[in-house]
């Protein structure tokens, strides 16, 4: 991997902590802060499309990969709310951003025809073995979590999956006097499986449209975000009457979402315009030792030692990747 590219992959990895972060502070919220940050996005970042590329080489191809991501994306989005609602944040998203890399090579060299060396191999397995392992190395049995204010919004979750090809179901009630039965796999774990997949697939997806359409990173994403916008407002309903309390209480989240989550992927895309994704896709994690770090100092959710030294394996399949 190139210095260019390594240095993209590393402003996109600070990027992508910072609104991972903002996005757990709200998880809760459900629709109506996602909303707000895709009109955020598409707003913030429309004026920058003259100036980066403009539309790129096919204004077909453009709509068609938008269109694609854009739905990729949203089941993205909702898996990982959800999973932030059910899990810790260092759990989810460890598991998350190990399992992406992971499945994005191999998709990369089966589907895109990409090649790697035995180094560059060994470097994946390093990255996601740390990243793994800085989320789960401390992990401590989860107690059940408080119930959440508004059924509305787990409805409104689990219709917002329905309706774009997915299945999600709320969780019938249990009598009180009815025993617990024990998970075998921690819910964290479980939703940042589940995200994992979702980040392989709409990586994959980008860099083949980016590269097949000749497309602009910057009015990709826009037009990513503006799809997205049409989604999330077709499945509000009720929570509509949410929107201005939302924004009124997070303004400075949603401001922050909508500058810096475009961000974080616009940098990929430059990247794996002449980068092969299979090695993109892991460089991007180092944002796990930040979210890690933060997770143990701000939200107490374990040691940040061991924190530390699992994210220095990560570091270590990084220095890997760059050589």
């Amino acid at each position: 991997m190139s210095g260019t590219a390594l240095l993209l992959v590393l402003a996109a990895a600070v990027c992508h902590a910072s609104w991972n972060v903002v996005a757990h502070g709200v998880s809760r919220i459900g629709t109506p802060f996602l909303w707000w940050g895709a009109v955020a996005s598409a707003v913030l970042w429309l004026p920058v499309v003259p100036f980066t590329g403009g539309l790129g080489g096919s204004v077909g191809g453009l709509a068609l990969g938008a269109g694609v991501s854009a739905v990729l994306h949203v089941v993205y989005m909702v898996v990982l709310q959800r999973g932030y609602a059910a899990g810790s944040l260092s759990t989810v998203y460890a598991t998350a951003r190990g399992t992406g890399p992971a499945v994005s090579a191999v998709l990369a060299v089966l589907l895109l025809g990409e090649r790697l060396s035995a180094l560059a191999a060994i470097g994946i397995a390093v990255v996601v073995a740390g990243v793994v392992a800085t989320g789960l190395v401390d992990r401590r049995p989860r107690q059940a979590p408080a119930p959440v204010d508004g059924a509305a919004a787990i409805a409104d979750d689990t219709a917002l999956a329905a309706s774009i090809g997915g299945s999600a179901e709320a969780p019938a009630p249990s009598a009180d006097a009815a025993p617990r039965r024990r998970r075998w796999l921690d819910p964290g774990i479980a939703w940042g499986l589940l995200t994992g997949l979702a980040i392989a697939s709409y990586t994959i997806w980008d860099a083949h449209a980016l590269r097949t359409w000749e497309l602009s990173p910057v009015s990709f994403m826009v037009g990513v975000t503006a799809v997205e916008v049409l989604f999330y407002t077709a499945t509000l309903g009720r929570r509509r009457r949410e929107l201005l309390d939302v924004v009124r209480a997070h303004w400075p989240r949603v401001l922050a979402f909508g500058v810096l989550s475009p961000m974080s992927y616009i940098l990929v895309l430059v990247a794996i315009q002449t980068t092969p994704v299979a090695l993109v896709a892991p460089a991007r994690e180092t944002s796990v030792v930040m979210v890690a770090v933060f997770g143990a100092l701000v939200l107490r959710e374990g040691s940040v030692a061991k924190r530390l030294t699992a994210s220095v394996v990560v570091l270590g399949g990084i220095a890997l990747l760059a050589l």
